[in-house]
């Protein structure tokens, strides 16, 4: 088949605006065609005017078609480093001036940030304190990161993650194996709130101290990516802390003089102007 065209990404991006109100306009155009070209190989349509049709008239490959467009590959404890700081210089200090502490992982994906969280936040002793919002914009994603439940073969990764987080104990006192999969301990996030949520779309909806949203915004383009960050901006409480992926940056946007740069290399800023 003959190469996708940005004409053809614009007009598939436009079809699914209208008929299902998701809006990948603003995606990022190389990641976005990356996708497309693998869902026509996966299904092998021989032309877009195909894959446009089914996305058209069935409901039930659209929602195959947008776990495929918004798939994140995640891990607990990505990036040891930044989970360090986290627990030895952040989580202190915003708990210095309280009693409780509000999260929101923001494209939570599968949730294994959000059980990184919660496990060394009960390391902390602070699990009972803290209250946490998790959202992404895939229900199907959202099942999984609710269930906890991950193939046995991904915890070696997890678990050398783990130790060099420093973590306490291990990560197989946090999971019972069943079937080959490790199920997470449900009790880990019995604070957590799962929510459908739209970072394009979506209103704010709360304030936090902390709001992670690592590895997501390398798919917006500028604009997109602007608006994202006032939202989060709006979202924080002042003093509080957003972190963003390694490769995604704050210096250029409309916000960045509102945040003051805490870690540059984990991409942690903390909000200091309303």
């Amino acid at each position: 088949m003959k190469d996708i065209e940005i004409a053809d990404i614009k007009r598939i991006a436009e079809v699914v605006k209208s008929e299902y109100n998701y809006d990948f306009t603003n995606y990022a155009m190389s990641s976005f065609k990356r996708r497309i070209q693998r869902i026509m190989d996966i299904h092998k349509f021989s032309t877009i005017d195909s894959l446009v049709k089914r996305i058209c008239e069935d409901k039930v490959f659209f929602e195959d078609f947008i776990v495929e467009i918004t798939v994140n590959v995640t891990e607990m404890f990505r990036d040891p480093s930044f989970w360090r700081i986290l627990r030895d210089d952040i989580i202190p200090a915003i708990m210095l001036n309280h009693d409780k502490i509000r999260i929101w992982h923001a494209g939570c994906s599968s949730g294994e940030e959000v059980f990184s969280m919660a496990i060394m936040l009960k390391e902390m002793g602070l699990l009972q304190k803290a209250s946490i919002i998790a959202t992404d914009l895939d229900k199907e994603i959202l099942k999984k990161a609710k269930s906890g439940k991950y193939t046995l073969k991904n915890m070696e990764l997890n678990e050398k993650n783990y130790i060099r987080f420093q973590g306490e104990t291990t990560v197989k006192d946090y999971y019972k194996e069943q079937n080959g999969y490790a199920v997470l301990d449900p009790n880990l996030v019995m604070n957590v709130s799962f929510r459908e949520h739209d970072l394009v779309k979506g209103d704010v909806f709360n304030k936090f101290d902390l709001v992670l949203c690592r590895n997501v915004m390398i798919y917006f383009n500028q604009t997109l990516q602007n608006e994202v960050l006032k939202k989060f901006h709006e979202s924080l409480f002042k003093y509080g802390y957003l972190v963003i992926g390694s490769k995604e940056s704050l210096i250029w946007c409309d916000i960045a003089s509102k945040f003051i740069v805490v870690n540059n290399e984990e991409k942690v800023y903390k909000k200091f102007k309303d």
